[in-house]
């Protein structure tokens, strides 16, 4: 339930949802939470969750407050955990700590807790209040509070083009149409995901790794889960994505088990679904739901690039443009089917646009047909 909040209580929640951007990186698949303590005006203690299986971020604030949590008011980002995982429940923590009055930007979706939380909270006599910088918390935590509402992660897609649209010249060769700190960029997009997921031919032209490799970026041990769609087992044992360290999962409709043997030997994990449902990006996505993948990358060819979009499943589009042009003769930028009527177009609208050394990023979500 939403409450009236003054400017001291926005300051205070925007300052947890900036702890909680310190999570971005390494809580995956955990949401990002910050947490801040304030007794009398003054804030007592700060925290954030760093890494699934380390303390949440209210048991990090009161332990910095220590005594001085006693009858302070905690800002969450997210509602406080009830339930006991790899740590115990916040609720608990807060409550023992002397907590009186709790404020949270948005309600957990994960069943265990969902409401729960707040409802522990109350029943020990702590005010609750919810819905403070609500729009702002939510856009840390998109692809877990997906996965816990719809069954999907989130999904982006991510593609670099010449000011003409084309993705690499028409023998294949497309390295590099950005400059190094587009480059860069795409990287903080790979840290931030749960899974990087592109299609075999495109790993097999361009021999890639899908890895994070810039070393500015603290991962806390953590590399995105390497996703590689295959339905005929073409990704050879000695590509260049097994060089690195880091999980590989490699989803497949056929059961040929020397090319799977191979490749497992090699270090990924081969998963065989019905042909049908591997070649279905609805089904794989929603078994990369069930283990807990939150934000998917999409870094593929046109074909699967257009394939994402046709079915409806793109939640933000990033498109890196560099200022020159390869040829009509080029790869596309997604391949999609033949339209008759103007009215049948996909629709996106600019939510970000920002430039990146000489190149420019842009940032589109699709408009939904209803809204149109």
């Amino acid at each position: 339930m939403s409450h009236l909040f003054d400017a001291a209580d926005h300051g205070y929640m925007a300052e947890a949802i900036r702890l909680a951007r310190e999570g971005l990186y390494t809580a995956d698949p955990n949401p990002r939470v910050g947490c801040v303590l304030v007794r009398d005006g003054v804030i007592a203690g700060r925290g954030f969750h760093r890494k699934a299986g380390e303390p949440h971020a209210e048991v990090h604030a009161v332990a910095d407050a220590g005594a001085a949590a006693h009858g302070a008011t905690a800002y969450v980002t997210l509602e406080p955990c009830a339930h006991q995982g790899r740590t115990g429940p916040c609720t608990e923590v807060l409550i023992t700590a002397g907590i009186q009055r709790v404020v949270y930007a948005v309600m957990d979706p994960n069943p265990k807790v969902a409401g729960a939380g707040a409802e522990q909270l109350r029943a020990a006599g702590v005010r609750v209040e919810s819905g403070l910088l609500a729009s702002a918390a939510e856009s840390l935590n998109l692809g877990f509070l997906k996965r816990h509402r719809a069954g999907l992660p989130y999904v982006r897609v991510k593609v670099a083009a010449s000011l003409d649209g084309r993705t690499a010249l028409a023998n294949g060769r497309s390295q590099w149409l950005t400059g190094e700190p587009a480059r860069t960029d795409v990287q903080r997009l790979r840290a931030r995901s749960s899974a990087v997921l592109s299609g075999a031919s495109t790993v097999d032209r361009d021999d890639a790794r899908l890895t994070v490799r810039d070393p500015a970026i603290d991962l806390a041990g953590r590399q995105p889960l390497r996703v590689v769609l295959d339905p005929r087992l073409i990704v050879k044992p000695t590509a260049r994505l097994f060089a690195d360290e880091g999980p590989i999962l490699i989803v497949t409709g056929s059961d040929d088990p020397v090319k799977s043997k191979a490749l497992t030997a090699a270090g990924a994990e081969v998963v065989c679904l019905p042909d049908a449902d591997a070649r279905d990006l609805a089904t794989v996505l929603r078994y990369l739901a069930t283990r807990e993948i939150n934000e998917v990358l999409v870094e593929a060819g046109p074909r699967l690039a257009g394939s994402f979009i046709e079915a409806g499943l793109v939640d933000e589009f990033v498109l890196y443009l560099a200022p020159h042009m390869l040829g009509h003769d080029g790869a596309p930028l997604a391949t999609l089917a033949m339209l008759d009527e103007i009215g049948d177009r996909w629709n996106f609208r600019f939510a970000d646009i920002k430039r990146v050394g000489e190149d420019l990023r842009l940032t589109l979500m699709p408009i939904a047909e209803e809204a149109r």
